[in-house]
């Protein structure tokens, strides 16, 4: 017996240390690619955090990186930079001071009904008091900066960029595809006609709009002409600028909500809607109660990545403006680039951080709302 289990345990310690083997292989090939990864992403915003608080300057026989603290931030928010950043405030209009109380009155209540529920927790508390003083800050700052004599820094331009952008894109690209799903003649060449403006580059779409918008040299100018608007160029206005540069990031990004949510229409199930058709509901009633609900989940994923990828809008306010007049189309990721460009690498990386923060707040915010409407639905 004892010889016996001599020659089996040498075969049970291989099949052990194969087993061993099998399960470090998997390790062995992942790891060097995680940890690449890992540095490509972790290393550079480690760099770039540590650049916010320094400033950047080239000396005699390389560069100096001096460690300056929160300086950066001070700067966009308190110093020479604050009108540029936050823009130039102004006494509420009475009409800001009713938008003012009416959010106050909603965050108010948002609380008190958190605070009396019986699953509250201190720290969800504490977070919501903290999101409602950042929200009404926001409210604060888009009112003041709107309202006359005010003028909108770079974040809230960049907010008006992104949410603006993002109710009308979401709204074409849901009514094309309603309508491509209903039984038109051409709607299968119409969807491939709605994605042409996603094949383009911003770039080129910049160039496009910068050229459409030049009602003196443009393609169209015997039409602005004819119109009595020859020598008009509306991106010499503020408002004009900034609406040419919604324009045409609207054009660009409603196919992509337009083929995502065409997707999921053609997806939701035809039971329910036929069982409605039976029991005598319209249309309206049949997209607000059975299509609405079911293309929900994949219209709030749309619009978070949506939303994470307008805030970095950069390429349509640097080509179709350069920023301008002044810095009235600039948003915070052109901000930043024309810092960094002007070797203000400090205060690119500051600007840069507080964009993060921005988002991940937001995207935060908006995954914690939508989470807790669909608890409370259920």
């Amino acid at each position: 017996m004892q010889a016996e289990r001599a020659l089996e345990n040498p075969n049970g310690r291989w099949h052990r240390l194969s087993e061993w083997a099998e399960r470090m292989a998997g390790n062995v090939f992942i790891w060097p690619a995680v940890l690449v990864v890992l540095f490509l992403s972790i290393f550079p915003l480690i760099i770039s955090l540590y650049l916010s608080l320094s400033r950047f300057k080239f000396v005699k026989g390389g560069f100096e990186i001096k460690f300056v603290g929160l300086a950066n931030y001070a700067k966009l928010l308190f110093g020479s930079e604050r009108t540029h950043f936050l823009g130039l405030l102004a006494t509420p209009s009475p009409l800001g001071w009713l938008v003012l109380a009416v959010v106050a009155a909603f965050l108010l209540r948002s609380l008190v009904r958190y605070a009396r529920r019986e699953t509250r927790s201190l720290g969800g508390l504490v977070g919501r008091i903290l999101s409602a003083a950042i929200l009404s800050f926001g409210v604060w700052l888009l009112v003041c900066t709107l309202s006359k004599g005010g003028r909108p820094g770079t974040l809230v331009v960049t907010l008006i960029y992104v949410f603006v952008g993002i109710i009308v894109q979401y709204l074409l690209g849901l009514g094309l595809a309603v309508l491509t799903t209903q039984q038109l003649p051409g709607r299968r060449f119409f969807r491939v006609v709605f994605l042409l403006p996603m094949m383009i580059t911003p770039v080129g779409v910049a160039y496009v709009f910068r050229m459409l918008t030049d009602t003196d040299k443009g393609p169209f100018r015997p039409i602005w002409q004819a119109m009595g608007l020859g020598l008009f160029s509306w991106v010499n206005d503020p408002w004009g600028a900034r609406a040419a540069v919604m324009i045409g990031d609207i054009w660009q990004w409603t196919p992509f909500m337009f083929i995502v949510l065409l997707a999921a229409l053609e997806g939701q199930s035809v039971e329910l809607i036929e069982a409605a058709l039976v029991d005598g509901a319209n249309r309206w009633q049949i997209f607000w109660s059975i299509t609405l609900p079911q293309i929900l989940p994949v219209s709030t994923t749309l619009i978070l990545i949506r939303m994470i990828e307008a805030f970095k809008i950069v390429d349509l306010p640097n080509v179709l403006t350069n920023g301008g007049p002044g810095t009235a189309t600039e948003s915070l990721t052109l901000q930043a680039y024309i810092s960094w460009r002007s070797l203000d690498l400090g205060g690119s990386a500051a600007i840069a951080y507080l964009l993060l923060l921005m988002v991940t707040f937001i995207g935060m915010a908006y995954v914690n709302l939508i989470r807790s409407r669909v608890a409370e639905g259920g």
